[in-house]
């Protein structure tokens, strides 16, 4: 455990780097996916633009190493191929960035917020990340179904707004519904250690270990026969059990 100067160090160290690498890693990234965009497809163009923000999670996820590690835990059983949706657990705003993890072109469904970022969020929105609360049920359908029949997966926090506990929110429907009506299959994510990484209400890093885990895929002949509300349950109560799991040190 760091005392309170050095945990002021290490902030003050990602916090710059942080600032520092966006500076360049952005702009290189974004010349990468323009110039590439002379010789591809848009549909492939959008592929590379994603693939470079996941790239670009990945150094900032591993930019507190060793003080804050990352660990990414696939316990999926050979499964269907692609598109998935994603469902996770929401426990701190740095979820968004462990997404990188995921071997996947994805997109994420967010709230207000996250678009609000300077520059970052300009590239959601550029990305097709969807701001569900601004859209109708119908519109949301439109375009989750148009990202899933181009094999572009899709990352659910389903509570809405982070926990910040060990306890999960309930979860609404949204991802549930897409399921039922696209055939997708829906794959379970589960996130420990990052609670305080950071904190709720602050941006003050301390340090941990992050887990992430991925669990088997539920395919559409699992779930074809359940409504989204008992779908939902089923798939919060899978989540909340492999978290005391994980959090029991399995």
């Amino acid at each position: 455990m760091l005392d309170r100067p050095k945990l002021y160090l290490l902030n003050l160290y990602f916090y710059t780097f942080f600032i520092l690498l966006s500076s360049i890693v952005i702009p290189a990234l974004t010349l990468f996916v323009a110039m590439s965009r002379l010789f591809t497809s848009h549909r492939r163009t959008m592929q590379r633009f994603r693939r470079a923000i996941s790239w670009y999670g990945k150094i900032i996820t591993a930019m507190p190493y060793p003080f804050i590690r990352l660990r990414y835990e696939d316990h999926a059983k050979d499964g269907p191929g692609e598109p998935y949706i994603f469902v996770s657990n929401h426990r701190a705003a740095s979820d968004a960035f462990l997404m990188c993890v995921l071997p996947h072109v994805c997109v994420q469904i967010v709230n207000v917020w996250p678009f609000r970022i300077p520059v970052l969020g300009l590239y959601a929105k550029f990305s097709g990340y969807l701001n569900i609360r601004m859209m109708s049920h119908e519109q949301f359908l439109e375009k989750a179904t148009k990202l899933l029949s181009d094999r572009v997966s899709i990352i659910f926090f389903p509570e809405g707004t982070r926990s910040a506990s060990s306890k999960m929110g309930s979860f609404h429907s949204a991802a549930f519904r897409l399921a039922l009506e696209t055939k997708a299959s829906v794959v379970p994510l589960c996130i420990t250690g990052n609670e305080n990484i950071p904190p709720k209400g602050s941006l003050l890093l301390r340090p941990g270990t992050i887990r992430v885990r991925r669990l088997p895929a539920i395919t559409w002949d699992e779930y074809k026969d359940l409504s989204a509300f008992a779908f939902k349950n089923r798939v919060w109560h899978i989540i909340d059990r492999e978290l005391s799991v994980m959090e029991s040190g399995g």
